[in-house]
């Protein structure tokens, strides 16, 4: 007589090898979806910034002035309503006069900037 039952299922060792492959997938995805992110962040605080300088040349043409600070136009009724942060991040210098030519932002420990 012929036992025709076969067990059915996996080994330790193909379950182990599988775990692993996830593993090593996991390691390679994670560093790659980081990248991404930063890039992306960076790329909208720097047009942000852009935002901000095009709105400050344009308060110094509309109203003849030399300088213009943040409060001149950002808020309710001016050149821009809000500007929305989308990685804690932190502007300085944004006080422009007809010389300045860099704004900048700091992202997580990385200096952005933006010339023009």
């Amino acid at each position: 007589m012929i036992n025709k039952t076969a067990k059915k299922g996996f080994t330790l060792v193909e379950i182990m090898i599988v775990v692993v492959i996830i593993g090593l997938l996991a390691a390679m995805a994670i560093p790659a979806f980081n990248k991404v992110r930063a890039t992306s962040q960076d790329k909208a605080v720097t047009n942000n910034l852009r935002q901000y300088a095009s709105a400050a040349q344009q308060y110094m043409l509309d109203d003849g002035v030399a300088t213009v600070g943040y409060t001149n136009i950002v808020g309710s009724g001016l050149h821009i309503s809000t500007v929305d942060t989308v990685a804690n991040e932190t502007y300085t210098g944004l006080t422009l006069g007809t010389d300045t030519t860099r704004l900048q932002a700091t992202v997580n420990g990385r200096i952005i900037n933006y010339d023009f």
